[in-house]
């Protein structure tokens, strides 16, 4: 393709002015140990030198960690802890027994303030999967924490009710902080959904799915380093839900609402009921779906949610399913022949958690006909209707690209610039041919700071994906297109897009896009 590159220094320059006023208001003093760790005292700082009054603050660190997941030995991990300091302390959840970082919870409309200090022995940033924030607040690498050092969040929820997560974001090290345990839930509500009557409290449950693998000593092993096996995206030998190996639920004679996020680093979940029901779909990564769909299976990416509506009403005391992964292909490129752990490759059968019924209840819940309002897609409302951006992910010279290009801190390309206020149609193609083809593998594909909706795939063979409502990450098969529409509606500045497949992510198959202010374009690029 024709390089047209451009490096986003003035753009830089201004996001960094940003950072540091809002370190001349506290930030820098706690990042030098000023302030630091009293949050209260801290904020009230702040205030001084910002309109943002927060509804809500929060103290979250990242800091090395053990916990007891099998006997014996305890597992050396990298965890996040957080704890409210200003507001209502029941918005922090923490998952018994986990090496996950707390649950968040938050409403629509609320302002939120995270102070994140940074205690692991190597650079990180925290990104919020899915949120919609300002790009200074997304996570982006340029702004990675030195240990020791914090940084400062400040954002208005704006999304719609749904199951958001965080994770760290640092350039070629987002694979291990996340496999060492840095990851958590971010749960928002809002009015709408607190008025379905949909299962709450212990009957809304929050299920993270991951792959891990452990030796002799219970310690935690990653990858050799190999590069093939970095191409192909790690795969461990257990499968492991909300940080526990051999996951059972108990549940009641009730319906429940599941919140699945696939958590892995490059593993693919093909989910099932193993007693043969179908899966009824309520939410995906932006929230709920206008209406339940049911499906016999739905492929779930690492990166991408889904809430599940199951009601066991039917089902008396002791009874007993799971929740498996059904087999499918990957590809060309076999990862689990290629994994250092090939005894559960990609697309392998297997359980992921089991269900028992455990009690009897009187608590019956209706499935609603409308979960929320979802606008139709027009999609002759996209500026690019006619020429949507096009993008292919490709292997040249052993390294997954996108358009051919690797990930470059502050680069951007022409073709990689939008303009504030447009809505463009966005195409993903993974669908190379020739020696491209024997090599392909599936790609998740995420777009950070924007929901989008998906209004066509090409080339596809299966039945397994719910595109209904709004999304962020989107799975790609090997010979598969996505087309998806996505308005770039308040902010501006550079925010990422890339492979969810975290090595693929470390190795450079990510990308920035600029979303251009008309009235700064001049100042900015």
């Amino acid at each position: 393709m024709t390089k047209n590159t451009t490096h986003i220094s003035a753009e830089g320059r201004y996001e960094r002015r940003r950072f540091l006023k809002l370190a001349g208001c506290g930030t820098l003093g706690i990042m030098t140990g000023g302030f630091w760790p009293k949050l209260n005292r801290f904020a009230a700082e702040v205030k001084t030198g910002s309109e943002f009054v927060p509804d809500i603050d929060i103290f979250l660190s990242a800091r090395p960690d053990e916990v007891a997941i099998f006997p014996g030995v305890p597992t050396k991990v990298w965890q996040y802890h957080a704890k409210v300091e200003n507001g209502d302390k029941a918005r922090i959840n923490k998952l018994p027994g986990s090496y996950l970082g707390p649950i968040i919870k938050v409403h629509q409309g609320e302002k939120i303030r995270i102070l994140f200090k940074n205690n692991v022995p190597e650079e990180t940033i925290v990104h919020w999967h899915g949120l919609h924030v300002p790009a200074i607040m997304d996570g982006h690498p340029r702004y990675v924490v030195p240990k020791d050092q914090a940084f400062l969040y400040e954002f208005e929820v704006k999304n719609r009710a749904g199951t958001y997560w965080y994770h760290p974001h640092p350039h070629g090290r987002t694979g291990p902080q996340v496999y060492r345990g840095m990851a958590g839930l971010f749960l928002v509500s809002d009015d709408q959904e607190q008025g379905l009557g949909l299962p709450d409290g212990e009957y809304d449950v929050p299920l993270v799915i991951q792959d891990r693998t452990f030796d002799s000593t219970n310690q935690l092993v990653y990858m050799s380093g190999h590069r093939m096996e970095r191409m192909t995206g790690f795969l461990g030998d257990m499968i492991m839900v909300n940080g526990l190996p051999d996951f059972t639920l108990p549940v009641a004679t009730c319906a429940y609402r599941l919140r699945l996020l696939n958590g892995s680093n490059s593993r693919i979940y093909k989910l099932a009921w193993n007693d043969g029901r179908p899966l009824i779909i309520i939410g995906t990564d932006g929230g709920l779906l206008e209406k339940p769909v049911y499906r016999k299976y739905v492929f779930l990416a690492p990166g991408e949610r889904l809430e599940l509506w199951a009601d066991f009403n039917d089902h008396p005391v002791g009874y007993e399913t799971s929740l498996t992964s059904l087999p499918f292909e990957t590809g060309g490129m076999d990862a689990g022949r290629m994994s250092k752990n090939p005894r559960l490759p990609n697309g392998s059968d297997f359980p992921i958690f089991s269900i028992k019924v455990t009690r009897a209840i009187k608590n019956h819940l209706t499935l609603p006909a409308i979960l929320s309002d979802i606008e139709p897609i027009q999609q002759n409302e996209a500026d690019n209707f006619s020429h949507p951006r096009q993008f292919y992910l490709t292997m040249q010279h052993m390294q997954w690209s996108i358009n051919g290009r690797v990930f470059q801190l502050e680069e951007v390309d022409g073709d990689e610039i939008v303009q504030l206020g447009s809505k463009e149609i966005w195409e993903f193609n993974n669908t190379g041919g020739g020696m491209m083809r024997m090599m392909n593998m599936p790609h998740p594909i995420h777009l950070h700071g924007k929901q989008f909706r998906v209004i066509e795939r090409r080339g596809v063979m299966h039945e397994g994906y719910v595109d209904e409502g709004w999304k962020d990450t989107v799975l790609l098969m090997p010979g598969e297109s996505v087309r998806f529409i996505v308005a770039f509606d308040d902010y501006s500045g550079m925010f990422l897009y890339h492979c969810h497949n975290l090595e693929h992510e470390d190795l450079g198959m990510m990308r920035n896009y600029f979303v251009r202010d008309t009235i700064e374009s001049g100042q900015r690029i």
